[in-house]
C-alpha cells in the first residue's frame, strides 16, 4: 500500500534527528490524510465538520491531562490521540504505523481499535477496554479523552435511545478506566452528568 507520507518525515528520518515535534506533525499529516474525506457531526442539522476536528479534539484534552498529572508519557499519549482511529476507521495498516512511529504506538492504537467482528457494540467495548487496561496508562487516558469529546451533543438525527445507550457506554468506560487518570475521569463524569439523552 502507497501511504502519503510528507517530504520531510523522510529526510527527518534518514538524517536520524527525528525530534517530537517532527514525530507529531508526521503523524498529524498522516492522520489528515487518510481521515481527509470523512465527517465528524456536530449538533447542528445538516453541519458537519472535517474528522481532523475530533483527533485536535482529543489531542488538547490530553495535552490538558498531560499538564496537570506529571509522569504521564506525553509522546506516547499524544501520538496514540492523533491515531487513536486510524485502524478503525480508514485503510491505514498496522505495518506503516509500526515502521513509522514504533510497536508501543501501534500496540496502543490496536487496544483503542473495536473489533468489529463481534457479537454486538456492548462486547466489542468491553474487548477494548480489556485491551486498554494491558496497555500503559496513556492509552487509557486517551479514550477517556475521547469520549470526552464525543460526549458534546450529539448530532440531531440520534435517537433517544441511542443518546441513553452512548450515555451508559461512558459509564462502562468511566469505571473501568478512570482510575488511570483522576482528572479525565472527572471531566467525564461532569459530561455524563450534563449529556441530554432527551
Amino acid at each position: 500500500m502507497t501511504v502519503f507520507l510528507p517530504t520531510f518525515t523522510s529526510s527527518v528520518r534518514a538524517k536520524k534527528t527525528n525530534t517530537m515535534p517532527d514525530t507529531l506533525q508526521k503523524a498529524w499529516l498522516l492522520a489528515a490524510f487518510h481521515h481527509d474525506t470523512q465527517r465528524y457531526s456536530t449538533p447542528r442539522e445538516g453541519v458537519t465538520v472535517p474528522y481532523l476536528t475530533h483527533l485536535g479534539a482529543v489531542l488538547i484534552e490530553v495535552n490538558y491531562i498531560i499538564s496537570q498529572e506529571p509522569g504521564l508519557d506525553a509522546d506516547l499519549a499524544r501520538l496514540c490521540a492523533i491515531l487513536h482511529d486510524s485502524l478503525e476507521d480508514t485503510n491505514l495498516d498496522e505495518e506503516t504505523l509500526r515502521e513509522e512511529f514504533g510497536d508501543r504506538v501501534l500496540a496502543g492504537v490496536k487496544a483503542l481499535t473495536k473489533n468489529e467482528t463481534l457479537s454486538t457494540k456492548r462486547v466489542q467495548m468491553e474487548d477494548s477496554l480489556a485491551r486498554i487496561l494491558a496497555q500503559p496508562r496513556e492509552i487509557a487516558v486517551v479514550k477517556l479523552c475521547d469520549r470526552i469529546n464525543n460526549l458534546s451533543p450529539a448530532p440531531d438525527y440520534w435517537t433517544r435511545e441511542k443518546k441513553i445507550a452512548y450515555r451508559d457506554e461512558a459509564a462502562l468506560i468511566l469505571k473501568q478506566l478512570g482510575p488511570a487518570s483522576p482528572i479525565a475521569a472527572d471531566r467525564l463524569r461532569k459530561k455524563i452528568e450534563r449529556y441530554d439523552v432527551s
